[in-house]
């Protein structure tokens, strides 16, 4: 087995005990996700997938911000609740979505020699997102993992990596999962507060 070949299985793995613990609301997602972003980092930039292993650096700190804001930080002495974007937050995510898809598209379009510059950047703007929704516990983050997933599960296909493609399309369905369970935990939530 090469090291890539090790490297590809391990994220494998702990790409998916993260995502699964993610859906669960368990903290320990964090740690493991953190491993996840790491191999991956090393993978996507030997691909030549740029915007895709800057994921990884920027998911580094997001990662971490998330772990302290589900686990030490406390409102009123609860835990962070889940909960959904506001119309303005929406808008904002919309309009962060869009500028750092086109910025990172045109850079890695004009000035690297990047694998699928624009759609990768797309796939990335969405992931950031996604993963700052996370830390946050917005549902939303659900809805943006899903397209994500897809986008990258064509992309993994052409560049032949096999377990990522893989590993992709158990995110989707795992991406399916956490939006009903999370919306089923704040439905929970609401009826209780009522």
């Amino acid at each position: 087995m090469s090291s890539v070949d090790f490297l590809e299985w391990t994220g494998f793995i702990t790409g998916i005990t993260g995502v699964w613990l993610t859906s669960k609301q368990n903290p320990i997602c964090f740690p493991i996700g953190l491993a996840n972003v790491t191999i991956s980092l090393f993978l996507f930039y030997g691909q030549h997938l740029y915007a895709d292993a800057l994921q990884q650096v920027v998911y580094i700190v997001l990662l971490i911000a998330g772990w302290y804001n589900w686990t030490f930080r406390k409102k009123d002495d609860r835990s962070l609740a889940i909960s959904r974007l506001s119309r303005t937050e929406a808008g904002m995510v919309m309009f962060a979505i869009g500028s750092i898809a086109i910025s990172l598209g045109f850079v890695l379009d004009e000035y690297t020699d990047a694998s699928f510059p624009w759609l990768d950047s797309f796939a990335s703007s969405m992931a950031f997102t996604a993963q700052y929704l996370v830390a946050r516990k917005k549902i939303e983050n659900w809805l943006l993992w899903i397209p994500v997933n897809l986008i990258y599960i064509g992309i993994y296909i052409q560049k032949d990596m096999v377990l990522y493609t893989l590993l992709f399309t158990v995110y989707l369905a795992l991406a399916v999962n956490g939006f009903l369970s999370w919306r089923v935990s704040i439905e929970k939530s609401s009826t209780s507060l009522a």
